[in-house]
């Protein structure tokens, strides 16, 4: 069975850091680009960083210089380092993935993790 689990979640006062996981089971991650969106109450799911299974990485506007997404392939990790975090970060992080189509949409991701809490206080 497939298997996305993310842990590293929770509170945190704005300026401060977070490291979040996500460990893939089964062939869920192998060639795979793996991808972090985040979803605030009320609001789309959004996408954060994806990473190639060769290293390249994407941010979306927000997070450059912020956030740092990594992955150990042996491991089946793909991690999401979170710095200067602001309240506006404040969402439920999702890994994903990434099966077709644009790594940018939600849509284009085809395993996705039960998600982790992420709250920054001002």
């Amino acid at each position: 069975q497939v298997q996305l689990i993310e842990s590293g979640g929770g509170v945190v006062q704005a300026g401060g850091s977070l490291r979040l996981s996500c460990v893939a089971s089964g062939r869920t991650f192998n060639g795979r680009i793996m991808g972090w969106f985040r979803q605030a109450p009320g609001k789309e799911r959004e996408f954060v960083a994806a990473i190639t299974w060769n290293g390249g990485t994407y941010y979306t506007d927000s997070v450059k210089g912020r956030f740092a997404i990594s992955r150990d392939n042996p491991k089946r990790t793909v991690y999401l380092q979170m710095q200067t975090l602001k309240p506006e970060d404040t969402a439920v992080y999702f890994c994903g993935a990434h099966a077709s189509g644009s790594f940018y949409r939600s849509r284009g991701y085809d395993h996705w993790g039960q998600g982790t809490q992420v709250t920054v206080s001002s």
